[in-house]
């Protein structure tokens, strides 16, 4: 695995390679060649990355080919049908929350298992559903489903190397389509995800459901309710010990996910930590993100956990670990705010997304969740979050956690997003937000090997960034 350049980079070009990132192969020896241009293009937080190596300004930021899809409302309907690809852990652990939400089918369903769409197939049945189309058999069979007339959305829960390519595949064939994350991994899928939704008139969705937490979105209210005052900087991590998951070799099939720690050295799962914040500043609604650093330490939790857990001769000593056991970031926007973002999966350390806020007016942290607020707290003492109850969101009100899915953001995120497709609104995540939450997967890879150079954010809106559109805290509809 170690010698062997993952599929999804390796099936970029050379020039691919150099203006997206993608080259952060095996230690970031692919990376090598993206020169050594002036750090001052960086720095100054232009879009326009012509200063460095195998770059140019069109390709960082290319002309539209379609109109945008910022506040396009969906086209309304009765029933919202639904294509799955990808039965897996996080597919199969979905498949019960799309059942639960009325008027939503489950039409058409894809793995490469057959027994895992065999079982699929059977809960749908078994919830009253008519079966559904069946697909399976073929690394590619997903195509076939994303040709069906009989779907509008397509659900993504594959291994990170097909999500680009699934997306794509639902939109040219007509569907709207939502992934997990990540939504893409280099810089030019992502570009290419954009512009297919303009030209398609599809929505491409990162699917991310911190955003729909019960914290994220009461804090959401607060902060545009003005109770923070002006915002002035935040952190989001993804911190989760994956270690036995990672070496299972069973939990992720292939061991996918633990090849890409082989391949790339930065923040590899970015939009948990990032899409909540983003939310809090309005990102791609006022202001958006000019600029990222960031550093890595060296990697040695995975290869300490092996040589803990994993006998002499398994096929996992031949792996090198390349990517940092933490990637920290500082994000900065147009107004001036810095997000902190971290990466961490291969050490000892409670789960936290840290979610922290602060402005003119106090802070918030979470994990666990805590609050200072003046004129409301003072002295040295934190407040109880509970007394800002009264601040939850709607989907939290009126509809609640159902039948759960980390604690119920799961079913939330899907009873909205089918709430907006059948009454006809505008998603509250577009496709200009997956492309920037996920654009730190590829620029902090880039940053890492320049020695935590800042790396230009590329303005995926084309400088539409200012208007106002539906977001994660749109009104309850009348």
């Amino acid at each position: 695995m170690v010698d062997e350049p993952h599929p999804e980079l390796s099936r970029l070009s050379r020039r691919t390679a150099l203006r997206t990132g993608a080259g952060a192969v095996a230690a970031g020896a692919g990376m090598a060649a993206l020169g050594t241009g002036p750090a001052a293009a960086a720095e100054s937080g232009s879009s326009d990355f012509s200063g460095f190596s195998g770059f140019s300004a069109d390709e960082w930021s290319p002309k539209p080919r379609g109109k945008t899809m910022m506040g396009v409302p969906f086209e309304p309907r009765a029933t919202v049908r639904v294509g799955i690809i990808g039965l897996g852990n996080r597919g199969a652990s979905m498949l019960p929350l799309f059942l639960a939400v009325p008027e939503v089918r489950v039409t058409a369903i894809c793995d490469i298992n057959a027994d895992f769409v065999a079982k699929a197939s059977a809960a749908i049945t078994k919830a009253g559903q008519p079966a559904p189309a069946t697909f399976t058999g073929s690394d590619h069979a997903f195509e076939k489903l994303c040709r069906r007339d009989d779907v509008d959305f397509v659900y993504v829960a594959t291994p990170w190397e097909w999500h680009t390519t699934m997306s794509l595949a639902a939109m040219r064939g007509g569907k709207h389509v939502g992934s997990e994350c990540p939504i893409a991994t280099t810089v030019a899928d992502l570009w290419e995800l954009v512009n297919t939704s303009e030209q398609t008139r599809r929505h491409c969705i990162q699917l991310e459901n911190c955003c729909y937490g019960q914290n994220e979105l009461r804090v959401l209210r607060m902060a545009h309710e003005g109770l923070f005052g002006e915002l002035l900087h935040g952190s989001g991590a993804y911190l989760h010990d994956l270690r036995e998951l990672l070496f299972s070799d069973t939990y992720y099939q292939g061991q996918w996910r633990r090849g890409w720690h082989t391949k790339v050295n930065g923040d590899l799962y970015p939009t948990h930590g990032l899409g909540p914040v983003a939310s809090y500043m309005d990102i791609n609604r006022g202001d958006r993100l000019v600029r990222i650093s960031s550093m890595s330490t060296p990697a040695l939790g995975l290869a300490d956990y092996r040589a803990k857990h994993v006998p002499a001769g398994d096929p996992k000593w031949r792996e090198r670990y390349v990517d940092g056991d933490v990637t920290m970031s500082l994000l900065q926007t147009e107004r001036g705010r810095v997000i902190h973002l971290v990466h961490g999966v291969s050490n000892p350390h409670p789960y936290s997304r840290l979610n922290h806020l602060a402005g003119t007016n106090g802070v918030f942290e979470d994990y666990p969740a805590r609050i200072y607020l003046e004129p409301k707290h003072s002295g040295d003492r934190w407040g109880s979050f509970a007394d800002f109850a009264g601040y939850d969101h709607w989907l939290w009100k009126d509809v609640g956690p159902g039948p759960g899915g980390h604690g119920g953001m799961d079913y939330l995120m899907v009873y909205r997003l089918a709430q907006t497709m059948r009454l006809g609104l505008a998603p509250d995540i577009d496709v200009y937000d997956s492309a920037a939450w996920n654009a730190p997967f590829a620029l902090s890879a880039m940053s890492v090997q320049r020695g935590g150079t800042p790396i230009p954010f590329p303005d995926f809106t084309r400088g539409a960034w200012k208007t106002p559109h539906p977001g994660t805290d749109s009104p309850k509809p009348g």
